[in-house]
């Protein structure tokens, strides 16, 4: 059985997904509200009272496939608790956590369910990123690599967030295109990482800086102001051209020889379903497919050599 908790936004995303892949599934809800406007939008009735409730009277087993998409607050506790009913395996959003912190002071317990449990960085699956791949591949191998993060500091301050949210998006939003980058690049070897606070004052750094080479021999560096002009992106450097994700939705290509960036074709078909990258994770982790998924190991492991470094 294939179990989805949460009924927001995020959750209504991966609805849309279950029921174009003609899957069946329950959804577990906390609130009355957000429980109808899932039922409105997706035709599926949630159990309303939240995991604690549900799990009163039921238990996940072996079997059972659980996809945990609520609020970033909440999302280790649910985990938890999923994982000691017994759920076979586990998808949670991004980053599992509200915190560094929170991540690391549970890893003991979570290294007991390592084989079951999968972080959603649902970039990786992006028809772009796949593309991109490819198109490595045909030239030989990626040669170097920059990348940048900058957050629109401006649209994150008026939103309301439970508490430590916004404090730690570094970790929450960011982290998806720094697990991308480094996840078609090979993971950092060598490297430099220096980060500056600002003025914002619900976040300690806003300024990133840094270079290095990958385990692979990818020479890389990055950048990102968060009081500052940017936007996410990556860029790939081949011997024969450039390739542009940028927005990371797209490809774009500059050629040697010519400062002309021309659009790339790709077939994105299964982006539009619902979330872009979200319909190929699905796919992957109902079919059991750990190549592409990143797997808590693998999360935990970024966070100690990579997040950390980064913000610290």
């Amino acid at each position: 059985m294939v179990y989805l908790i949460g009924t927001g936004p995020m959750s209504q995303a991966y609805g849309q997904v279950l029921k174009a892949l003609e899957r069946d599934f329950s959804v577990i809800g906390r609130g009355v509200s957000s429980a109808e406007k899932f039922n409105e939008i997706i035709g599926i009735k949630p159990f309303v009272g939240g995991i604690d409730v549900f799990l009163e009277s039921q238990r996940f087993n072996s079997e059972d496939y659980v996809i945990i998409a609520t609020g970033t607050e909440v999302l280790m506790p649910i985990l938890k608790k999923v994982l000691v009913s017994g759920a076979g395996k586990v998808l949670v959003e991004k980053p599992a956590a509200i915190s560094i912190e929170e991540l690391l002071e549970n890893e003991a317990f979570l290294k007991r369910y390592e084989e079951k449990v999968f972080v959603a960085y649902n970039r990786r699956f992006y028809a772009s990123v796949v593309e991109a791949i490819k198109l490595l591949e045909v030239d030989g191998g990626l040669e170097s690599m920059q990348f940048e993060f900058t957050e629109w500091a401006h649209k994150i301050e008026p939103l309301v967030k439970a508490p430590g949210v916004k404090e730690n998006w570094f970790f929450a939003n960011s982290t998806h295109v720094i697990d991308l980058a480094f996840f078609i690049a090979g993971k950092p070897k060598d490297w430099c990482a220096y980060a500056q606070g600002g003025k914002l004052d619900w976040h300690s750094k806003t300024k990133f800086a840094g270079s290095g080479i990958t385990y692979t021999g990818v020479l890389f560096s990055y950048h990102s102001n968060w009081e500052s002009a940017g936007r996410w992106g990556i860029e790939l450097c081949t011997s024969k051209r450039r390739i542009l994700l940028k927005p990371l939705e797209s490809i774009l290509i500059q050629k040697i020889g010519s400062v002309e960036i021309v659009g790339h074709e790709l077939d994105n078909t299964l982006d539009f379903i619902a979330k872009p990258g979200l319909t190929g994770q699905v796919m992957a982790f109902l079919n059991n497919d750990s190549t592409v998924l990143c797997t808590l190991n693998e999360h935990i492991e970024n966070t100690c050599a990579i997040y950390k470094k980064i913000i610290s």
